[in-house]
């Protein structure tokens, strides 16, 4: 039997189920009432988050695959990695260790929509994450 609950992710229009930090992000809500993860205004705010925070991961040096990012992301501590990883590069195609420019909406977009795919369990709206792609894109 299917269930018809949101997930926290989708409920919280953070789809990418980024923890509290002490970073902050546009779109953010500034008082969360989650605990443990952000909450943003929209879900195009929340997937804007993730595509700073990959594109953060490039340019400090801590990852420019999809094994590297979701290695940080989705650390072996609380995730299954592997799986995780596997699941990117099948829904998207891109191999595991090929370098990504995280300024490119082709590759970029599909691996965000994969990531909020694996957190919340249902198919990301790709018009929604495109929003989220041009809010990020025309922040820099």
């Amino acid at each position: 039997m299917k269930s018809n609950r949101v997930s926290r992710g989708l409920r919280n229009c953070n789809p990418g189920n980024i923890r509290q930090s002490k970073t902050r992000y546009k779109g953010e809500k500034p008082h969360s009432t989650d605990s443990a993860f952000k909450q943003f205004e929209t879900l195009e705010w929340g997937y804007r988050a993730i595509f700073m925070l990959l594109h953060t991961y490039r340019v400090r040096g801590y990852g420019d695959t999809i094994a590297k990012m979701i290695s940080r992301y989705a650390p072996p501590f609380e995730n299954n990695t592997e799986a995780y990883i596997s699941r990117v590069c099948q829904q998207t195609g891109i191999d595991r260790d090929q370098r990504l420019n995280t300024l490119n909406s082709v590759q970029m977009i599909p691996i965000v929509s994969a990531i909020s795919a694996v957190e919340n369990g249902v198919k990301a709206e790709e018009e929604v994450v495109a929003r989220g792609w041009e809010l990020f894109i025309t922040s820099l």
